[in-house]
């Protein structure tokens, strides 16, 4: 089993990213899984950006991305994408993607994808 996430880089204050998450090796439906996108700022703890389940299309959100950040999917691509606009310098952080299945309670995480908002 494999994420592998891409998309991340360096953009100024009100830009906008795209991340990527390409999923590979599952022996269960890529839309059996919840994806989530998670971040981590230097001296802090890993924090939940977003959550996508693809039963009854819910999406979920941290507060701090709400109105700028959109999770969608792919199933067909077993890949997962996150949306940023209007990037704020507190959004630096490494992203990275996780698939979580609860029929099985196994949880896959991907390297993670450096995202710099910086002027």
């Amino acid at each position: 089993v494999q994420l592998v996430e891409s998309g991340g880089g360096l953009v100024q204050p009100g830009g906008s990213l795209r991340l990527s998450c390409a999923a590979s090796g599952f022996t269960l439906a890529f839309s059996s899984y919840v994806m989530s996108w998670y971040r981590q700022a230097p001296g802090k703890e890993r924090e939940l950006v977003a959550h996508s389940i693809s039963a009854g299309g819910i999406r979920v959100y941290a507060d701090s991305v709400k109105g700028r950040f959109t999770i969608s999917r792919d199933n067909a691509k077993s890949t997962a994408y996150l949306q940023m606009n209007n990037l704020k310098p507190e959004d630096t952080a490494v992203y990275y993607c996780k698939a979580f299945h609860s029929g099985t309670a196994s949880a896959h995480w991907g390297q993670g994808t450096q995202v710099t908002v910086s002027s």
